[in-house]
């Protein structure tokens, strides 16, 4: 059995490599450019947001006063902020499937992000719409609402991260609950914070605290003090829930506290939150460029836009090109040319881009690589960017309501079995968000 330290890490370890793929600085800029010129549409666009929004017949159906709150709130939302701080797997950082979150509350209407199920959810793609009762959408999931939390996607609160995280002295006093049987990145200092503003908004004497698939926590203050006591998660407290975002520290805080991230490494936003004045320049990944080859440093550039070995004549490259044919030794530089795309490391930077919606970066750094005329690609390389656009496929027909009419594309993944795998314990309710798998 794994020691609760191996976990940490390893989850760490996942939060890491999210925050390297999920939300490209390519999408951040071009997000918060699009943002600062008043075109939030474009800024969703952007940052792979779908508006599935009836914008000009919201002051008909939803009032004039409704409407211009709903358009305000758009004109501040940042999509790219949003996407950084949804709820995602702890276990790949994939976005959590099949969700309806809140962002905000307008009289009877509700402001929702969704993401897509599992199966379709090539390009990690989020919606934009709006929710009523009874409209027959997917309802909204109140662990998961941001509407208490708008500094998690609204650029005119994100400075309050930092109160939101860091502020509150409060530990658990209740013997049945203390402090050291709950997870090291439960923020249950700021619980009873928490759960006062959601008890502004949903009057009780008591909230839920879910940390898990069997672990349920109630948080009352009916005796006048704020105490904790372990429930029977099959006997279902009729009190609201603790939001998500408002039951575990922001990784974020964690990464930046074990050093596995710098302050270059977050989105400008939250880097202005948690770490104000210590911008650091992000750390870029370097292409190949030189080779050791019969003893002499050569190099590796674009010739019409082909990754091609500088330091060789074109007959001396004809005739190790010939040679190697032939069963000789090929060339280092050539060698170096034909790995490039089977390198392991070179592999999972593009698995990671790929998982995470970032096609047009993958494709970025494969022309960076081998060129953009090139693009030469081993077998397995060729397999991920073929799965990858059957899954683009798969999606376009859920966009569309055609998934139950046109077949799906088989799903050639070497992964399929740990995707399915996620799938099931997505269902059967052990996901967890920032903290930890049951």
């Amino acid at each position: 059995m794994h020691s609760l330290r191996t976990r940490d890490d390893n989850r760490l370890s996942s939060w890491r490599r999210t925050r390297e793929f999920a939300v490209p600085p390519t999408m951040i800029e071009t997000a918060t450019a699009r943002r600062a010129a008043g075109d939030w549409a474009g800024a969703c666009a952007a940052a792979r947001v779908d508006v599935d929004l009836p914008y000009r017949s919201m002051a008909g159906s939803r009032g004039r006063e409704t409407a211009q709150r709903i358009r305000d709130d758009l004109r501040h939302l940042a999509p790219d902020l949003l996407r950084w701080h949804l709820p995602r797997n702890t276990r790949d950082g994939l976005l959590r499937p099949g969700t309806t979150i809140t962002l905000a509350r307008y009289a009877t209407s509700h402001l929702v992000a969704r993401t897509a199920p599992g199966w379709a959810d090539a390009g990690q793609r989020i919606s934009l719409a709006l929710w009523d009762p009874g409209d027959g959408s997917p309802r909204p999931e109140p662990r998961f609402r941001l509407d208490l939390h708008r500094h998690l996607w609204d650029a005119r609160r994100a400075g309050d991260l930092a109160n939101r995280c860091g502020a509150g002295t409060w530990t658990p006093a209740d013997t049945t609950a203390g402090a050291r049987s709950l997870p090291g990145n439960a923020a249950a200092h700021r619980w009873p914070d928490e759960a006062a503003l959601l008890l502004e908004a949903d009057p009780a004497d008591a909230v839920l605290i879910r940390l898990g698939g069997r672990r349920r926590l109630l948080l009352d203050r009916s005796t006048g003090d704020w105490r904790l006591r372990w429930v029977d998660r099959r006997s279902p407290e009729p009190v609201p829930v603790l939001p998500w975002a408002a039951t575990w520290m922001p990784p974020d805080v964690e990464l930046l506290a074990a050093g596995l991230i710098d302050a270059g490494d977050l989105h400008p936003l939250v880097a202005q939150a948690l770490t104000p004045g210590r911008r650091a320049p992000r750390q870029r990944r370097e292409p190949l460029r030189t080779v050791d080859c019969r003893g002499t440093q050569h190099r590796l550039g674009m010739v019409d836009g082909v990754l091609t070995p500088l330091d060789h004549t074109d007959a001396e490259l004809q005739r190790e090109e010939l040679l190697a044919a032939f069963g000789g030794p090929p060339l280092a530089c050539l060698r170096a040319i034909d790995e490039a795309t089977r390198d392991e490391e070179f592999l999972d930077h593009i698995r990671g881009r790929l998982d995470h919606g970032d096609h047009a970066g993958a494709m970025a750094v494969l022309d960076d690589l081998v060129g953009p005329a090139a693009r030469a690609a081993g077998d397995e390389l060729l397999a991920e960017l073929t799965t990858a656009a059957d899954r683009l496929i798969a999606h376009g027909l859920f966009r569309s309501g055609m998934a139950g009419i046109v077949p799906l594309p088989p799903l050639r993944d070497p992964r399929h079995t740990r995707r399915r795998q996620r799938l099931y314990h997505e269902r059967n309710n052990h996901h967890l968000g920032y903290g930890y798998y049951s």
